[in-house]
């Protein structure tokens, strides 16, 4: 087993503090890689605060990680040394069943979260707060050279999460979509978005980000607070794509869609929403939700950030900042992802 120094959690609200984690052997087809950046993702705050649910602890967070490749097994073909790399979400899946036959690792029933899951040799999964992973080589990731490995970090978790359902659900020149929240979810929706030829409109409490989401590609910014927005913006988008994690009222944002038109969630809030079915009917609406993207969407997404320059918007922290930065996180005070260095956690 490999030692490798790490910030874990021991239970709920705890504070995080150093710790040592055993990684496993290298195997024919894994990766060691050295993390670099890890951004810290608000599911990454849910966990740890039990708020979706009962947590294994210790618990190690992180499934937005960058590093470069430090060894490989001897099977390994498609990774060498050096390379710069990433890892999202998922680290293993069945590999046999019709979903990860097509790609979409994300359905599996068998899949293996990056942290907080439990791995094939039965030890729990630790994440991207540390200094190295292991991985196997059918879920690393390439990051593209024109990234650089801090603004990519993000995109493991908070790119492809946007970036799928806008390429899903078709979204191109001519397209009327419109992003609900301006944060770490919301801030890569308007880049990929604007980036795929689409009108964007931001759908946001007030109107003090205004200027950063037309700096990101929103051609238009409406405040919510007042409601106005909702009447005016009735029947105006093809696609709204929800990224905010609290309660909204769903009838007053599927009434701004057009006919065919679709409500996206990706925004994960604790309790339970309700709508009215007059809401959907009238112009055939949908609601509809959408997870992480398969190991192949990944790639295309960063391959696609790469060639339009998009990265996250990030703040770098240190690794004894990590509890700070939670609560800021729930305060809604960074723009737009946090991201830790690595280098920071000490040996």
């Amino acid at each position: 087993m490999l030692p490798v120094t790490a910030f874990a959690t021991a239970g709920p609200r705890v504070p995080f503090e150093r710790t040592t984690i055993e990684r496993r052997d290298l195997g024919p087809r894994d990766v060691l890689i050295a993390i670099a950046y890890a951004g810290i993702c608000h599911s990454d705050i849910h966990t740890a605060r039990e708020e979706w649910g009962a947590t294994t602890f210790p618990l190690v967070p992180g499934h937005e990680i960058a590093g470069v490749v430090e060894a490989v097994g001897n099977e390994v073909t498609t990774y060498a040394v050096g390379d710069r790399v990433g890892v999202g979400c998922l680290v293993d899946s069945c590999g046999e069943c019709r979903h990860c036959v097509a790609g979409n690792e994300q359905f599996c029933r068998s899949s293996i979260g990056t942290y907080g899951s439990t791995g094939r040799d039965g030890r729990p999964t630790a994440g991207g707060y540390s200094t190295h992973i292991v991985v196997t080589e059918a879920f690393v990731l390439r990051i593209p050279d024109a990234l650089p490995l801090d603004v990519a970090a993000p995109l493991l978790c908070a790119g492809v999460t946007t970036y799928s359902p806008l390429r899903h659900w078709k979204v191109g020149p001519g397209s009327r979509v419109a992003v609900a929240g301006l944060g770490g979810l919301g801030h890569m929706g308007v880049k990929i978005a604007a980036a795929m030829g689409a009108e964007v409109t931001v759908l946001t409490r007030t109107d003090s980000k205004a200027d950063d989401a037309r700096a990101f590609g929103a051609a238009h910014v409406r405040a919510t607070a007042d409601g106005t927005a909702f009447r005016e913006l009735r029947n105006g988008f093809d696609l709204i794509l929800n990224t905010v994690s609290a309660e909204l009222d769903l009838d007053r944002y599927v009434r701004m869609l057009d006919v065919d038109g679709a409500m996206v969630n990706v925004g994960l809030p604790e309790n339970a929403l309700s709508i009215s079915l007059m809401s959907l009917v009238g112009n055939r609406r949908s609601l509809a939700g959408s997870p992480i993207g398969g190991i192949a969407e990944t790639q295309e997404m960063l391959d696609f950030c790469a060639a339009h320059g998009l990265g996250s918007t990030i703040e770098t922290i240190s690794a004894t900042e990590i509890d700070a930065a939670y609560e800021r996180v729930v305060a809604g005070d960074v723009r737009y992802r946090f991201v830790i260095d690595t280098a920071t956690i000490p040996a």
